[in-house]
């Protein structure tokens, strides 16, 4: 399982690897708390070069991302196959 960084500059190679590979993608985003994550969301992604970019399915009106572009931070995590 690959999850949670800090950023995306801290993906290894081998870890964007495996997420290009995977159609298992989830997204948490912080609770009003501010301290636990949400419910995972699917998400679509794509690696270009050496940077993970991820895509909201109902564009940017989604409640995830909105809460992403809010926040600047979540937990991503792809299971393995």
């Amino acid at each position: 399982m690959v999850s949670g960084r800090d950023s995306y500059e801290s993906w290894s190679q081998d870890e964007l690897q495996r997420l290009a590979e995977t159609d298992d993608l989830h997204i948490s985003l912080l609770r009003g708390d501010n301290a636990t994550y949400g419910t995972p969301t699917w998400i679509w992604c794509v690696v270009v070069g050496d940077k993970l970019y991820v895509r909201a399915y109902n564009g940017r009106s989604s409640r995830w991302y909105k809460a992403a572009m809010r926040q600047k931070e979540g937990r991503i995590t792809a299971a393995d196959d």
